[in-house]
């Protein structure tokens, strides 16, 4: 028999939201994780709230949002208030009922600013490395690094003198300038959108692009991240913020660490066994010079299996820049940067642990 086409418009529902969420669905774990390690972040978010006034947007909904906007390649804040609005699965989520009503994007992105920073970031990506499921996957041994190049939300147009001497543009709204005969460097010219951003060449017959360097420390038993920051795009950044990172490590037995040929300096290379830590560094070896890395560190087995385990660091970049967004910068000046940077890596790191544990 057929059924009729009958538009039933129900005023009450007695299905409960996580009751339309699959019991397999790799949410549900993802979100186990997340709540663990921001009830472990409860401290600091008091001490960023007053205690009388009107209650604002609870931290671990706004972060919960900017988890699942990570997760599903939302484009803009005001895209993922229109998806909670109608999207079960990102109300179940973020911790919305289905009666509750969503933000107003502007008042989102005014209380998501009290959380979003650096310290916050880092904070929630070290509580989910030590949630209680999570530890076993992550080696103190072997680790890998690699820096990734991130356009900034600037235009060329708006790379202009710093002594204000530069040729002024045509007329018009958008008008045309000279760069060439300008002669645009870092010492000179600065940008007027976004001061922190930086002229970048990536690699011979690149162009140069206002940029940031995100920078990801690896452990390589799981090829979870571990530290992650942003800088400002140098030639010596990638190096320098390595460094910083592994002198963050908990201090104790000797470590390695993987790395490209941009790391095979002499610096980087000194300053790493200073540490005591074994820089397993590619060699760069071309007609002008040879490589600081030598037999002491080449002979051993371990040093073929970090160049080759290091590659996966690139998984996580890719995943970071394409997946959730950060390929193009989302905001402007380096403190907000660098807490969107942080918090996308620990959003990689719980898009993993499905996988992970089913695994372990």
């Amino acid at each position: 028999m057929r059924g009729e086409d009958t538009q039933n418009q129900t005023l009450f529902s007695y299905v409960r939201t996580d009751d339309r969420i699959p019991s397999h669905h790799p949410l549900r774990l993802i979100r186990r994780i997340a709540d663990a390690a921001l009830a472990a972040l409860s401290d600091q978010f008091d001490a960023v709230y007053a205690t009388e006034g009107r209650p604002s947007i609870p931290p671990e909904r706004l972060l919960r949002a900017l988890l699942i906007q990570a997760f599903y390649s939302v484009r803009s804040e005001r895209q993922l208030m229109e998806q909670l609005n109608y999207n079960l699965l990102f109300r179940w989520f973020v911790g919305l009922s289905v009666d509750d009503p969503v933000w107003d994007p502007s008042t989102f992105s005014k209380n998501r600013d009290r959380v979003l920073n650096e310290d916050f970031a880092a904070s929630f990506l070290d509580a989910v490395l030590n949630a209680d499921k999570v530890k076993g996957l992550v080696s103190s041994e072997h680790f890998s690094v690699d820096g990734t190049l991130i356009q900034a939300w600037a235009s060329m147009k708006s790379f202009r003198r710093k002594d204000g001497q530069d040729q002024p543009p045509t007329g018009g709204r958008n008008g045309e300038r000279d760069f060439h005969r300008d002669g645009p460097a870092n010492e000179t010219h600065a940008s007027t959108t976004d001061p922190d951003a930086r002229l970048y060449r990536k690699g011979r017959g690149k162009e140069a692009k206002l940029s940031f360097i995100g920078h990801l420390l690896m452990e390589n038993r799981s090829g979870l991240i571990v530290d992650a920051c942003l800088t400002k795009a140098t030639g010596t950044a990638e190096p320098e913020a390595a460094l910083a990172m592994l002198g963050d490590l908990p201090d104790g037995r000797r470590v390695t660490v993987g790395a490209d040929k941009a790391y095979d300096t002499a610096a980087f290379v000194a300053a790493a066994r200073e540490m005591n830590v074994t820089p397993h560094v590619t060699q760069n070896i071309n007609g002008h010079r040879g490589s600081n890395i030598d037999g002491r560190t080449t002979r051993h087995p371990g040093y073929l299996i970090s160049l080759a385990i290091r590659k996966r660091i690139e998984e996580a970049n890719g995943w970071i820049k394409e997946v959730a967004g950060m390929d193009r910068a989302p905001f402007r000046g380096l403190p907000r940067m660098s807490g969107t940077f942080k918090l996308r890596t620990a959003a990689y790191n719980l898009i993993r642990m499905p996988r992970l544990l089913a695994m372990g």
